[in-house]
């Protein structure tokens, strides 16, 4: 074995495996599995150019080495972002935790209680600094919050209103720039008139249905809206406010304003600037608007013993559901960054948090006293972090940079600066002694800071918050790091077992890959820094996109989308913008196969095409005779196709490339979904199959973690006609020579996030990513091949073969009383996370092995499936009271004093040998989803509740 080759350790499956799984699977050799698999006609002649593989000793060097070339200048350039203090109890324990970033999103609410009651707390965070009444579990970033919030006011329209056709929704000037390029993507397509205007002259009319208001405004100034809300209330006018939310330690929440939506970033809360991301976003509103909020909803409900459990509540709203009736994009959250932003917020508490705001309110207002004394004058009456100065840029700017400082030069005669959680009594000082050089003033001496306010009564914050036992509690690290600890063992993560999740590739998230995440200059880079600052990330930046590039067959990337289905809808604005460059606007029609990727239509709808989806034929193909039809009917107007390839039912297609030459033949482009790019890098690629512009899932295919439900990272790759069009960014240069306003809030979205596929693909080189394929293709038919006989496999492709992933049957254990939950439910007992269960078939699971499994995981989840069989042929549909049904089995249960079971505790808990070895024991039983739902319940009981327990 070579030590030095990262594939070896990547890679579960050993050479002297593959003899055994060979013949178990019927090839004499790999090559005839993947000739099985994959049509010659797609298969690629040549292997991908690519750097030959890096050690993981040499990629921690070379990383070292390219973070060296970011200048680490001290940035008071604000826009949404700032400079934040991780404690080092959340960054060991969390960031730099498998048990925390390995998780996948907690639709299997009995084994991630933990980090439910982490989410639990970030939403009650959200709400008591918003003084909202319910928050969602974090969205991507502030500008798509933003944008989400407007699209939620237009969809909650009055009747009227939609009948009068009410469409404009104005945005005040003091908004972010980048959110506001981010609404002009989002608002086209919905037909939303965007107005842009002062909001203290803004007329109020009944041609708007909603606005947005930026509290601080982008260079601080602190604004009472009271007025115009009260006046945008009394004109059926919904209003939204996009709010920095360490500012609302001091200033009154927008919620005691009467206001419909609060959103921002949590960056603030001890996450690393990270050249733009990831951060998660927050999104507050009212509980009028449940069932219209986007994002994903933590909520309380009971278990089968009516004990306090949490789960997702309201799934039925979310995009992967409604499908196509979906109002928002939103497939991925930020769940680990979301989880460290509420463990900030419990650290702190609510003393903590409260002297840290007056700490950067004190120093704003030290520099303020200070540079006046020097007569140097800032211009905002009332402010929180954020000055406006009036002093010649082209003075102060030379001399900053040549001290390694950063400040925002809005024109020639205006400077912005925003302090923040790190800028100390020496930072303010070399302030204040850069402006006394450039201005050729006598500098002030700063001896401590002033204990005052800028910010008027009136303006001031007066209600509590975070009253809740959990905010009170964990401030030293002793009781933090037991607290984190204790949530971290109720949730079952990559570093117990596989997780064997179909669609969503949960491989192995190396740690030499996350590593570099802990260095201290990839962490602390703003994202609008200029380009010469940040040249290791532009390096890192700039392979990543030719590797994925030259992987997909495309000609150039854009890694601007942070999630997949964000990158989705950036792929389709991108084949939008095309047809309008060919005068061709009026394509607008989008075939989606009903084999497609679940989140697409939403994506299409929000690109504001019309869905028309095509059948598949009972083998699970696309049902070409059909497509044909729908071309045919649709030529004219037709814009794309969506197709996931291979096909969400686990199967390469044979007719694909004629599927897409049909389209190109009719005026169409080509969008392929990169949920299953794990079966084809190497083997196969998107160009040959006939695409123009695929998204791929970081998240899944290139190794980042997927966190708990995100961080994700959604880039598009695209064909050469479409490269004009890749996203921009209003402050720094991006995208293509026509590119299309912003898709995400950072000109690369999720930056930091790339270091760590940046680091999969050069430490796996061409020869591991190709073989990293084979076994995954390799490892999901073994699996088929195992369980056949006894589990159906739905789809298999024209040679009984599957791809990377298989749909098991399980609607046939209905004549026993067994539904495919109780089978999900069941394998928590034998220490797994269940595969995706009912989609894209209801009542079946589907399964993805990936490369990173070795074949005693395979084995041991193939033995659980195996004996889960036996216990279903032994149930009866009139018995109910069986082990299948009262899964999982809790620790309390199987040692409670009475056992009123037909089965023995053994059985329950420890149905085969393996498990007595390493036992994940459900820290709830199962729990109820409808009670929850009923009953919504979205933050932290308060303070009170613990009192009367």
């Amino acid at each position: 074995m070579r030590t030095d080759l990262f594939a070896s350790r990547h890679i579960g499956i050993k050479q002297e495996d593959l003899e055994h799984m060979l013949k178990t699977v019927g090839t004499e050799n790999l090559e005839q599995l993947i000739s099985e698999t994959i049509p010659d006609d797609i298969r690629l002649e040549q292997p991908l150019s690519l750097d030959e593989p890096m050690s993981e000793h040499k990629f921690l060097a070379h990383m070292q080495e390219l973070s060296e070339k970011n200048k680490i200048f001290r940035t008071y350039m604000g826009l949404g972002y700032h400079e934040s203090l991780t404690p080092s109890v959340i960054k060991r324990n969390i960031l730099e935790n498998p048990g925390w970033y390995t998780a996948y999103t907690p639709y299997q609410a009995e084994i991630a209680q933990g980090r439910l009651e982490a989410l639990l707390n970030f939403q009650t965070v959200i709400t008591d600094l918003t003084g909202m009444e319910l928050a969602n579990a974090s969205l991507l970033d502030e500008s798509t919050a933003a944008a989400e919030a407007m699209a939620m006011l237009f969809d909650l329209r009055s009747r009227d209103q939609k009948k009068s056709d009410v469409v404009k929704f104005f945005v005040s000037e003091e908004v972010l720039p980048q959110t506001i390029s981010l609404l002009k993507t989002r608002s086209f397509p919905l037909g939303i008139e965007i107005v842009i205007g002062n909001h203290t002259t803004f007329s109020f009319g009944n041609e708007f249905f909603g606005a947005l208001l930026q509290y601080p405004g982008k260079y601080g100034q602190v604004h009472d809206y009271s007025n115009f809300i009260t006046e945008a209330k009394e004109n059926d006018i919904k209003v939204a406010v996009a709010a920095d939310v360490l500012s609302l330690v001091l200033l009154t929440p927008p919620g005691e304003l009467g206001v419909d939506v609060v959103v921002g970033t949590t960056q603030r809360f001890g996450i690393p600037l990270g050249y733009g991301g990831p951060h998660a976003a927050f999104f507050a509103t009212r509980e009028a608007y449940k069932r219209s909020i986007p994002g994903r909803i933590i909520g309380v409900t009971k278990d089968t013993d009516g004990k306090p459990a949490l789960r997702m509540a309201l799934q039925t709203r979310e995009q992967h559901i409604k499908r196509d009736k979906a109002t928002s994009n939103i497939c991925t959250a930020q769940v680990l960054l979301a989880v460290m932003a509420g463990m900030y917020a419990v650290y702190h508490g609510p003393k903590g948090l409260t002297y840290i705001a007056k700490k950067v309110h004190s120093t704003a207002m030290t520099l303020v006293d200070a540079l006046e004394k020097m007569g140097v004058y800032q211009t905002n009456s009332s402010y929180f972090d954020t000055l406006t100065i009036k002093a010649d840029s082209q003075k102060v700017k030379p001399v900053a940079e040549k001290h390694h400082v950063n400040f925002l030069y809005v024109d020639e005669h205006t400077i912005s600066i925003a302090v923040n959680e790190a800028t100390s009594i020496k930072d303010a000082q070399q302030i204040l002694d850069i402006f006394s050089e450039a201005l050729h003033k006598e500098t002030q001496q700063l001896e401590g800071l002033l204990d005052a306010t800028a910010i008027p009564q009136h303006l001031q914050r007066h209600s509590p918050f975070l009253l809740n036992k959990v905010f009170n509690t964990y401030h030293s690290e002793t009781e933090l790091m037991r607290y984190i600890k204790k949530l971290e063992r109720k949730d079952l993560s990559l570093n117990h077992s596989m997780i064997s999740l179909g669609s969503c590739t949960m491989k192995l998230n190396a740690a030499t890959e996350m590593l570099p995440l802990s260095m201290a200059r990839w962490g602390n880079v703003h994202p609008f820094v200029p380009e010469d600052q940040a040249e290791g990330y532009q390096i890192v930046l700039e392979e990543l996109a030719k590797d994925l590039s030259t992987i997909t067959g495309f000609a150039a990337t854009s890694l601007q989308p942070n999630s997949g289905a964000q990158g989705e809808y950036a792929g389709l604005m991108v084949i939008r913008a095309y047809h309008e460059s060919r005068n061709e606007s009026h394509r607008n029609i989008c075939i989606i196969p009903a084999s497609a990727h679940g989140t697409n239509p939403a994506s299409a709808v929000m690109a504001g095409m019309q869905v028309v989806v095509t059948k598949t034929d009972e083998k699970g193909n696309i049902d070409v005779i059909d497509l044909e039809e729908k071309v045919s009917k649709h030529s004219d107007n037709l814009a794309a196709l969506m197709v996931t390839y291979p096909s969400t039912h686990g199967v390469f297609e044979s007719s694909i490339r004629h599927i897409t030459q049909l389209i190109h033949d009719h005026g169409g482009q080509v969008y392929m979904d990169g949920a299953n790019m794990n079966a084809q890098v190497g083997l196969t690629n998107p160009a040959i199959i006939g695409a123009d512009v695929c998204h791929l899932n970081l998240h899944k295919t290139f190794a980042i973690p997927h966190g708990g439900g995100g961080p994700g990272v959604g880039p598009i790759c695209v064909a050469e006609q479409l490269v004009p069009f890749l996203p921009g960014n209003p402050l720094i240069k991006t995208g293509g020579n026509k590119a299309i306003t912003a898709i995400s809030g950072a000109p690369w979205g999720s930056a930091m996030a790339c270091l760590i596929s940046y680091g999969y693909i050069k430490m796996l080189g061409e020869n591991g990513l190709r073989r990293a394929t084979e076994m995954a293709i390799l490892n999901a038919n073994y699996i088929k091949n195992r369980l056949s006989g006894k589990y159906e496999v739905l789809y298999t492709g024209e040679k009984g073969r599957a791809a990377h992933e298989m749909i098991i049957d399980c609607r046939p254990f209905k004549k026993n009383g067994i539904e495919v939950t109780d089978i999900a439910k069941r394998l928590m007992d034998y220490g797994f996370h269940a595969p995706t269960v009912s989609f894209p078939v209801a009542g079946t699971v589907m399964i993805e092995p990936t490369e990173s499994e070795s074949l005693s995981e395979l084995d041991r989840f193939c033995d659980a499936m195996l004996s889960i069989r036996k216990e279903i042929d032994a149930a009866t549909a009139e018995e109910p009271n069986n082990v299948l049904r009262n899964s999982p089995h809790t620790l309390e249960m199987v040692t409670h004093d009475s056992w009123d079971f037909p089965y023995s505790r053994q059985k329950a808990a420890f149905p085969l040998p393996y498990i007595t070895d390493n036992k994940f024991w459900p820290s709830v039983r199962r729990v109820d989803d409808a009670y929850g739902d009923r009953n919504l319940m979205c933050t932290c009981a308060p303070m009170e509740a613990y009192a009367e327990v």
